[in-house]
């Protein structure tokens, strides 16, 4: 090959280099290989933001005002083993998932159920927890109800808070019923007591508090709860080396017996009430 030719081949070889470094999926590429994760990002700054909303017994503040809970519990041990310190952020349920994206902070740890239409917009690491809708209801306008079909008329009124799964729940299996949103779970409690309300949708264990709580005013209709589903950390999509991290994470806490004993303590025990009362 002459000295022209050999040139000419060069040539032509970085014109098709620099093509296809100019193509979308090569510019997506360098990017995943310059952006930090979130991980990084994270373990440079020295502080984990983690997106909740206060719900008992994932999440509620103490007599003194210091968050505790399920939840709580959970991010203070994922922080610790990373590191760094953590910085709750609460937010209200429904627009917990935009406040995520637009980089409010880094991950919701939040009793989030893992569902397909949430799983368009965010990541969800592997399940740590599983949780199911439950029904509390007002003793006399609920008198004698003992079944979902009982709820399921269009002169009943349900509650549930705003942006949760029990709002889906409520729609699927009682979709005759009127259903009022609020955007604090306390708020639902509140409208049951005052009678305005048939009953509050919520995930267990909280309508068991409720009803044990006001035993002359509230009831469960229902032995065991109407759904069942996971529960995950929801991350920003495309961020696979954080998701990576928090499923292992998530691993190794199940396997020691850490998570376990952690939702014994808020979901089957009672003591943690005198910290709220």
């Amino acid at each position: 090959m002459t000295t022209r030719k050999k040139v000419l081949a060069v040539l032509t070889i970085c014109t098709l280099l620099l093509t296809v470094a100019a193509t979308p999926w090569a510019a997506s590429i360098q990017q995943q290989l310059t952006e930090e994760s979130t991980l990084e990002q994270v373990l440079r700054r020295g502080t984990l933001r983690v997106g909740m909303s206060t719900f008992v017994p994932w999440a509620m503040k103490d007599k003194t005002g210091k968050l505790i809970g399920f939840e709580i519990d959970v991010a203070r041990r994922l922080a610790e083993d990373m590191g760094v310190e953590v910085e709750f952020v609460p937010t209200k349920w429904a627009g917990i998932i935009p406040a995520l994206l637009t980089g409010k902070f880094d991950v919701i740890i939040g009793g989030m159920g893992i569902l397909p239409q949430r799983n368009l917009k965010v990541n969800f690491t592997i399940p740590y927890d599983h949780t199911g809708m439950s029904m509390v209801a007002n003793r006399k306008l609920a008198a004698g109800f003992d079944s979902l079909d009982d709820f399921n008329r269009p002169d009943v009124v349900l509650a549930a808070r705003l942006g949760g799964t029990p709002v889906e729940a409520a729609k699927k299996y009682m979709p005759k019923a009127e259903l009022r949103l609020f955007d604090d779970e306390a708020q639902t409690y509140q409208e049951l007591l005052n009678g305005r309300v048939h009953a509050v949708v919520a995930s267990a264990p909280t309508p068991a508090f409720q009803a044990a709580k006001y035993p002359d005013q509230l009831f469960l209709p229902l032995e065991d709860t109407f759904t069942q589903e996971p529960i995950g950390f929801a991350v920003r999509k495309g961020d696979f080396d954080t998701l990576n991290f928090f499923n292992n994470w998530i691993r190794v806490v199940q396997d020691e017996g850490w998570l376990k004993e952690r939702k014994q303590y808020w979901f089957l025990g009672t003591e943690w009430e005198s910290r709220i009362k």
